[in-house]
């Protein structure tokens, strides 16, 4: 009898990440949280509205709490996401997009936000 031992996890179109730089993408509430609505839309996303549902999603949307998400985002969180190639980031434009290594996050962002379903 022969077995077939196929990578089964392979679809020829997602990248794989390290499980390190699964859990470090993962480990902030902001972080994940963007990846995860992120992963509900399909094309670029300004990154004006990404900012406006993090603190919609925290329930505090003033204007200074919007200002500092914003910094907060562009400086902690962008680079890395972008570094680790699961977004593209069109600074001109002020648009962000997910990549296909970001779909390797998909099983985890859904047991994250379960409840937000």
């Amino acid at each position: 009898m022969k077995t077939d031992i196929s990578d089964a996890n392979s679809s020829g179109t997602d990248a794989s990440l390290p499980s390190n730089t699964v859990f470090e993408l993962l480990c902030e509430d902001q972080r994940r949280y963007a990846l995860y609505y992120l992963s509900r839309k399909v094309g670029a996303v300004s990154l004006e509205e990404l900012v406006d549902r993090i603190a919609h999603r925290e329930g505090n949307p003033t204007g200074d709490r919007l200002e500092q998400i914003a910094v907060e985002f562009h400086h902690n969180h962008l680079r890395k996401l972008v570094d680790s190639k699961v977004l593209r980031y069109d600074a001109d434009a002020g648009t962000i997009e997910r990549r296909a290594a970001a779909r390797s996050l998909d099983p985890y962002l859904e047991l994250a936000f379960t409840t937000d379903l």
